[in-house]
């Protein structure tokens, strides 16, 4: 009869343990939510300063760019704030106040050529610091949500780096968004790569078996007029 006390505590102790592994993937803390913090204010920074590029620059490239740092931290920054309203993280409503003042020194170059090149050094500088942390999520993040989510921003952000790296504007016909459509999901952009690749062999296959019977054709006329 004293068994049964010992056996229902084990049974709690084994129950909290089994909770414990749940409630901790429902939460972020730590690194998990320092990036969530940092990566959405680096979001808004690069969409204010998108904004004022397709304002103030003076070349199309630039202007160019601009408007795809807007497109592109619009999304990556709702799938943050979407993800961090499930892990309960609160997040700011605005730029840090370092990202506020490099906006603003370049902004007091509007109207000038300097504007440009400000611009794309501020641009280079910002998007090797986000790269940086991406890359610190990934390699020490604790939330597999939050890892995820970091994965499959990186090419975007590594693509924009590309587009603005050494202070040089690169504006790219591919220069779309990774996974669009997908919700940014690695998994279902490659997904769609493979039914396309798998698309164009079912193409390659029908001209082949059209190349054989016309070669049928061929060898049969000849037969024939033989």
């Amino acid at each position: 009869m004293r068994k049964r006390p010992v056996a229902a505590a084990i049974a709690a102790v084994a129950l909290c343990g089994a909770a414990a592994p749940h409630a901790s993937a429902q939460q972020a803390a730590g690194q998990d939510q320092t990036f969530l913090i940092q990566v959405h204010q680096g979001n808004l920074a690069e969409i204010a300063a998108g904004q004022d590029a397709q304002r103030h620059a003076k070349t199309a490239c630039v202007k160019q760019v601009g408007a795809v740092l807007v497109r592109d931290h619009t999304k990556l920054d709702t799938d943050v704030k979407t993800l961090a309203g499930k892990l309960k993280v609160q997040l700011p409503a605005s730029p840090s106040a370092e990202q506020k003042r490099q906006l603003a020194a370049v902004q007091a170059k509007a109207g000038t050529s300097a504007y440009d090149t400000a611009w794309l050094k501020t641009q280079e500088a910002g998007h090797r610091q986000t790269l940086a942390l991406i890359d610190q999520e990934i390699k020490a993040g604790k939330n597999t949500q939050v890892v995820a989510a970091a994965r499959s921003a990186r090419p975007v952000v590594a693509m924009h780096l590309d587009m603005v790296r050494g202070g040089t504007c690169r504006m790219t016909n591919h220069a779309g968004m990774a996974g669009v459509g997908t919700g940014g999901d690695p998994a279902a952009a490659e997904d769609g790569t493979t039914a396309a690749s798998a698309a164009g062999l079912a193409g390659g296959g029908l001209l082949a078996v059209g190349g054989a019977a016309w070669l049928l054709r061929m060898r049969h006329r000849s037969v024939t007029e033989r």
